[in-house]
């Protein structure tokens, strides 16, 4: 099966400074972070706070998941941290 992206909700981890969220591959579910640089790289100027960076992520949310995908279709772990690196 391929990874998909069901359930649409994320949620803001304020000691890890990233937004979580979900994917699944068939019965797994596989947990997914965006660091805060990331949030930063895709849109300047994101104020560094829980609405600026929930309010990116729904903005960048296409170019996020697909980002994740090819993460998770290099190497099939249970969970991905992606850092501004991967958005390159």
């Amino acid at each position: 099966m391929s990874l998909t992206f069901p359930n649409r909700s994320r949620s803001y981890d304020e000691a890890g400074q990233r937004i979580r969220f979900v994917g699944h591959d068939g019965m797994f579910q596989i947990s997914f972070s965006v660091a805060a640089d990331a949030m930063a790289k895709m849109r300047p100027g994101t104020a560094a706070d829980e609405a600026g960076y929930l309010q990116t992520f729904d903005t960048e949310s296409s170019a996020i998941r697909e980002v994740a995908s090819k993460a998770y279709g290099r190497t099939h772990k249970s969970m991905y941290v992606l850092t501004a690196a991967d958005f390159s």
